[in-house]
């Protein structure tokens, strides 16, 4: 895959491309060498690479999600994750809430996929987002589930949206089960993590994987069909956008979306940095 293609592939409008760009900035510690240091309080390179080689979405098809998991809503009552998929398919997804940057562009892109659905969020299927920061709070859960619910803009959906918090046990549990690996940055107190989402049947098992920020409709809405069916997809390419934290102004982490397109990112830095 060459440049324009890697960048056609990721691109979300202006915004995405943009941060593409900063992610070219961001592999600089990884190209320059171990142990280069860019400024006085910086992480050092192999610091960022041990954090950043944890971070990956395997697929887990047909695993079954434990339905006792217990969460906590943007109400502050209590859920298990066995209420949600009762009788229809369930969009999950993990990130966090506080988040700033990758995070914003996942919701934006599950609200652009579903918006045009002849199907209604809370009456054929549920959205179901949880964050993997347990120090998350109802208030955070509440106000980003208002923009999410305005934005998708359906009357009567604001049952079928849910923004689950629960202790780390639990997030663990999750994200063990459907693949999603993540790692904690005690330096600079953020979370490194891929971007996408998984469609859960109504038995809740694994169905369908959507890798990045960007879904299409109308693969979407047959996946939420053979879902329903409790039916089980097949493995699907990856372009796995990792979020993660640098400023390559400072030599500290504070943005990157990074492109993992079959593990290629050092080799195609020579390619990329051409584009920009």
């Amino acid at each position: 895959m060459g440049g324009n293609d890697m960048l056609a592939a990721v691109r979300v409008g202006g915004r995405v491309a943009r941060l593409v760009l900063v992610a070219l900035f961001a592999l600089l510690p990884l190209v320059v060498g171990p142990g280069t240091v860019l400024a006085d309080d910086a992480v050092s390179a192999p610091s960022a690479s041990d954090i950043l080689s944890k971070v990956r979405f395997d697929q887990h098809l047909n695993e079954a999600i434990p339905g006792d998991l217990v969460f906590h809503d943007e109400k502050d009552q209590q859920v298990t994750f066995g209420e949600l998929h009762r009788d229809k398919p369930v969009v999950l997804a993990l990130s966090y809430f506080a988040c700033e940057t990758l995070c914003p562009l996942v919701r934006q892109g599950v609200v652009n996929a579903i918006r045009p659905l002849g199907f209604t969020v809370g009456k054929d299927f549920d959205v179901v987002f949880v964050t993997i920061d347990p120090m998350d709070t109802a208030a955070t859960s509440q106000a980003v589930k208002q923009t999410t619910v305005k934005d998708y803009g359906r009357a009567g959906s604001d049952n079928g949206f849910h923004f689950l918090r629960a202790d780390t046990k639990t997030i663990e549990r999750l994200a063990e089960a459907i693949g999603f690996r993540y790692a904690y940055d005690e330096v600079q107190k953020m979370y490194a993590h891929p971007a996408g989402i998984v469609l859960v049947t109504p038995q809740g098992q694994v169905a369908r994987y959507f890798f990045g920020v960007e879904y299409a409709t109308q693969d979407l809405r047959l996946s939420l069909v053979e879902a329903s069916q409790n039916k089980i997809g097949s493995p699907v390419d990856q372009l796995l956008l990792r979020c993660y934290h640098f400023d390559p102004t400072t030599g500290k982490y504070s943005l990157v979306v990074m492109d993992l397109c079959a593990g290629q990112v050092l080799s195609r830095w020579g390619r990329s940095a051409s584009l920009s």
